[in-house]
């Protein structure tokens, strides 16, 4: 079994001025995202984004794309910071887990429900080695963060009724907090649409909602929602 060790955490920096960067990235049309996931009543939003983030990064090196189980990051926290079921922020999932490893979604299935540590060595899907944090407030560097490195996880605010009931076009919210984040997601593209900048933001509550699964959120407009305040990505090894 991989031993827990020491975790690194470094700040993203970029040298790239805005104009060298793609007007557009989808890393959906690059094979290294998994299809839109469901986590049901259960408030885990911030393992679904931990393990999109980690699902990109395996795929981007192994050219691979596995399914990777959120169950497991839920059950095998160690009592430091996160709050299983009620919430939990990037940081910690990458942390706080038993070791730096997670199971394959098909070995570790979702349950929806918090239950014992049952990670298995013998059917790892991906180990990492630290993470790295997004300068906070930057679309910039989120921008290059995400043209650069692949999908990103992040955290918002999502209280707001026009997030749940969304269903199309570019989501602007002005009444968005930058500061009072309580939702995680993964950010796996950005573009334009009528001259309306935006992400590509995949969310966990199935198909049915959105944009089969995913929102396009409001891009340069003052880190609406929060989208650049924390925002993170995993070494995977």
């Amino acid at each position: 079994m991989p031993e827990k060790t020491e975790i690194s955490h470094q700040i993203f920096v970029t040298t790239s001025e805005i104009e060298a960067l793609p007007s557009a990235v989808d890393w959906r049309k690059y094979g290294i995202v998994t299809p839109i996931k469901d986590e049901g009543q259960y408030g885990a939003s911030w393992a679904f984004s931990i393990t999109g983030a980690l699902e990109g990064q395996h795929a981007k090196i192994y050219k691979k794309l596995v399914s990777l189980s959120e169950q497991n990051l839920i059950d095998c926290f160690s009592s430091c910071g996160n709050y299983g079921c009620n919430g939990g922020w990037m940081s910690n999932g990458y942390r706080n887990v038993t070791v730096q490893a997670l199971d394959t979604e098909e070995s570790y299935p979702y349950t929806g429900v918090k239950g014992p540590c049952r990670f298995n060595p013998n059917t790892i899907g991906v180990t990492w080695t630290g993470y790295t944090d997004i300068i906070s407030g930057s679309e910039l560097a989120l921008q290059a963060a995400i043209a650069e490195i692949g999908p990103i996880s992040i955290e918002l605010d999502a209280s707001h009724s026009s997030f749940q009931f969304y269903s199309s076009g570019v989501y602007n919210e002005p009444n968005c907090s930058s500061t009072k984040l309580n939702f995680a997601g993964l950010i796996v593209g950005y573009g334009t649409q009528r001259q309306d900048d935006y992400y590509i933001f995949k969310n966990c509550w199935s198909t049915s909602w959105g944009i089969h699964g995913y929102m396009l959120m409001s891009r340069n407009k003052k880190n609406q929602c929060g989208v650049a305040t924390r925002a993170s990505y995993p070494f995977v090894i």
